[in-house]
């Protein structure tokens, strides 16, 4: 008898027990969701029939929750949702079946900012909030996540064509002050399969979008797979790249170029390669948009233009005297020490000015226009032959042409491919040829392969091949030899 009452005694203890924790655990996933539930993190929680042994819990969270500003996960400028009330909106919402994703912002605000002052472009901002509120087809969720960037949740999927309906609403003109303002949205796109559960990598996909929307025709980009392990990629080059520069990793190689009418090669042009040490080689045109973008492409222009002056000094105490070709960026061209920077190195190696011919694109030269021309004009006073690199691929005017202080045309390879195929291809660099020298230039061709092409160059006019079939691009010792062969007498 004695042991029957001591067993249901203790299965009552133990029921009793199971039901206590189960009613905590009840009690837990009712807070869980009262937390969850809050549209702003500060917003105080409501619930009810707290358990006395929860009791101290949720005075402390009450207490951390009202030492809270009541505005912090809300945007002080727009009333919309920040970046913390957006994360804070997608615990309640996850986990997350289906939607889009929509992240977008304004195509060069700054120079609204720039033009009209600050206050002008919060009142603009203000204004496309209120069109992202009232649009006819409602997003479930609005956020202003940073600056001009609007971050948009619709439970339904987006294709490319609604997106480009949507930026036709949002892109049509506002009224602020009697001024009527014309803005290029740009969007970057999640589709449902790529959304994941955590906010700090659906932000950082979303941003991939963004930077993709950016470069894209139409200014709308989207989420690919494998578009983390590039950004991965990215980030390795642009944490990596000071070093690379500080142990030698990167480096130069020469490629010649030759005048069509005299015996002999005076002339190369510099360019950069990077042997990573466990990327391998990383091509200049992966690593040096990411350089300008990281604000680092002067550290690699400085190093560029040193190790280019240093060889120069090296080859003239050997009797060889080049002319070297180095290319500059939009923010090389944008500093006012440029010229200065480049003087004192010409000093430093006792060169003169005409051993070094600076290179820019045509779309670097009209990034900025009256600053990259007040630069070469300065560069012109100093000495230093100047050219314009990719000549025919950019934007720039006749107008401007005919101004620039320049001694030189590249014309790209992109119109060599067909030349011997396609007369309309012959046209064109006819045309390009007759009008840069109409203008003073001297005309140099890059990408030249066949001796069938340096026949019709030369007919048309062209001073000055650059390809494989003068040369590839090659070490300064492979080039000593190289010009040792192609220059005897």
């Amino acid at each position: 008898m004695i042991g029957w009452i001591c067993a249901a005694v203790l299965a009552v203890l133990v029921l009793a027990l199971l039901w206590q924790q189960w009613r905590q655990r009840i009690f837990l996933g009712r807070l869980i969701s009262s937390i969850r539930s809050r549209r702003l993190p500060a917003e105080p929680l409501s619930i009810d029939g707290i358990p006395p042994l929860f009791k101290p819990l949720c005075d402390n969270l009450a207490e951390l929750l009202d030492a809270l500003p009541a505005d912090l996960g809300e945007d002080k400028l727009t009333g919309l949702l920040n970046r913390l009330g957006f994360k804070s909106a997608l615990g309640r919402m996850s986990p997350i079946a289906r939607g889009t994703f929509i992240i977008l912002d304004i195509h060069h605000f700054r120079y609204v900012n720039d033009l009209f002052g600050f206050s002008f472009g919060d009142r603009l901002l203000v204004m496309l909030a209120n069109r992202l509120q009232n649009l006819s087809v409602a997003p479930t969720l609005i956020a202003r996540v940073k600056g001009d960037e609007f971050l948009l949740y619709y439970r339904q999927d987006v294709d490319r064509h609604q997106l480009s309906q949507l930026r036709g609403r949002l892109q049509v003109p506002f009224e602020l002050d009697e001024v009527h303002i014309g803005i290029k949205i740009q969007i970057g796109c999640l589709s449902p399969e790529h959304v994941p559960e955590e906010a700090s990598l659906l932000l950082r996909r979303l941003d991939l979008a963004l930077k993709k929307g950016r470069e894209a025709n139409d200014l709308i980009g989207f989420y690919d797979e494998g578009d983390d392990q590039r950004q991965l990629r990215e980030l390795l080059l642009i944490h990596g790249l000071p070093r690379g520069l500080m142990q030698g990793q990167l480096f130069m190689m020469y490629q010649p170029k030759q005048k069509l009418h005299e015996q002999g090669i005076y002339q190369v042009e510099a360019l950069i390669r990077w042997q990573h040490p466990t990327l391998g080689m990383v091509s200049p045109g992966e690593f040096i948009p990411l350089a300008e973008y990281a604000g680092m492409i002067e550290l690699v222009s400085r190093w560029a233009l040193v190790t280019v002056l240093e060889q120069q000094q090296r080859w003239r105490e050997q009797g060889l005297e080049l002319q070297v070709a180095v290319n500059l960026s939009t923010q090389d061209l944008s500093s006012n020490s440029l010229t200065q920077e480049i003087a004192a190195r010409l000093a430093q190696f006792n060169l003169p000015a005409e051993a070094l011919m600076v290179e820019i694109t045509e779309s670097t030269l009209m990034a900025n226009v009256d600053k990259a021309l007040h630069t070469l004009n300065s560069l012109r006073e100093l000495g230093v032959k100047l050219a314009i690199d990719d000549f025919g691929t950019g934007h720039s005017s006749l107008a401007y042409l005919k101004h620039l202080p320049v001694d030189e045309v590249k014309i790209d390879k992109a119109f060599v491919d067909d030349l011997l195929t396609d007369s309309h291809a012959q046209h064109i660099m006819e045309t390009s040829i007759m009008l840069a020298r109409k203008l003073g230039f001297e005309v140099t061709v890059e990408g030249v392969e066949t001796e069938a092409v340096r026949q019709i160059l030369t007919v048309m006019g062209a001073d000055k091949l650059q390809g494989e079939l003068i040369a590839g691009p090659m070490t300064a010792p492979a080039l000593e030899a190289f010009l040792a062969d192609t220059n005897q007498p």
